[in-house]
C-alpha cells in the first residue's frame, strides 16, 4: 500500500466509528493500533483479523453479517477471483454494509487515491514536520470523467484530518533590468505526479468522510 494510503484508512475508520459504526481489518497484520487510536480511530468499535488464513471470503462475509464497515487489505495477493468479489459486495449490499478495499478491486462503485503528497512544517532546512499536504481524488459512479478532489491535511496536527488552508500567494519577483532576448532554450522533460495510494469501495459510502 503506498504512501498516504494509510492515513486515508485511519480517516475513513475514524469517521465511521465516531458516528457509531463497527468496523473490521481483514489482512492488515501491520495496522498499528495506537496509530490508529492517535488518529481518532475509537478502538472499542474495530474488529482486526491480522490472517484470515485460507478463507478470506469466509471470514470477511462473517463480519460483513454483524459490522458496518469491512476493510479487506491486498485483495489481489489474495488472489480473489471475480466471482468471490461479486458474492463479497452482494452480500455488503445485503447487510447494508460498506467493503473497502485496500488495493485493486475491478468494478467497485467508488475510487479514492492520493496524490501530490508533501510535508510542512521545515523551514529553511530547519523546523520539525507539521503536517502532509495531500489531494484525495474520488473516481466511480455518480461522478464526472474527470473525477473529484479535495486538498487536506493528512495527517494534520493532531493526526486528524482537516482542509489544507491556502497556499500562500508567491510573492512578486523584484524588477531587474533588462537583459539581451533569449532565442532559444533546451527542451525540458514534463514530470507529472503519479498517485501513491489507492483504496477502492465495493459499494456508495453511506456516511460522509477522504
Amino acid at each position: 500500500m503506498g504512501s498516504g494510503a494509510g492515513s486515508l484508512l485511519f480517516a475513513l475508520l475514524a469517521a465511521a466509528s465516531a458516528e457509531g459504526a463497527w468496523a473490521g481489518v481483514v489482512g492488515r497484520p501491520g495496522l498499528g493500533a495506537t496509530a490508529a487510536a492517535e488518529a481518532g480511530v475509537r478502538l472499542d468499535r474495530l474488529a482486526l483479523v491480522p490472517d484470515p488464513g485460507a478463507d478470506l471470503v469466509g471470514v470477511t462475509a462473517a463480519l460483513l453479517d454483524g459490522l458496518d464497515l469491512v476493510v479487506v487489505a491486498g485483495p489481489e495477493r489474495a488472489g480473489l477471483r471475480a466471482g468471490d468479489r461479486q458474492r463479497l459486495a452482494a452480500r455488503a449490499r445485503q447487510r447494508g454494509a460498506v467493503l473497502l478495499a485496500l488495493g485493486g478491486w475491478p468494478g467497485a462503485d467508488l475510487r479514492l487515491h492520493c496524490t501530490r503528497p508533501r510535508w510542512e512544517g521545515v523551514g529553511r532546512g530547519t523546523g520539525r514536520l507539521r503536517s502532509r499536504r495531500v489531494e484525495v481524488r474520488a473516481e466511480g459512479r455518480g461522478i464526472g470523467p474527470a473525477g473529484w478532489g479535495v486538498e487536506v491535511l493528512l495527517p494534520g496536527p493532531g493526526g486528524t484530518v482537516v482542509p489544507a488552508p491556502a497556499t500562500p500567494p508567491v510573492p512578486a519577483v523584484p524588477s531587474v533590468p533588462s537583459v539581451p532576448a533569449i532565442t532559444s532554450v533546451p527542451s525540458v522533460p514534463a514530470v507529472s505526479a503519479a498517485g501513491v495510494g489507492e483504496v477502492a469501495v465495493a459499494r456508495p459510502v453511506a456516511r460522509a468522510a477522504g
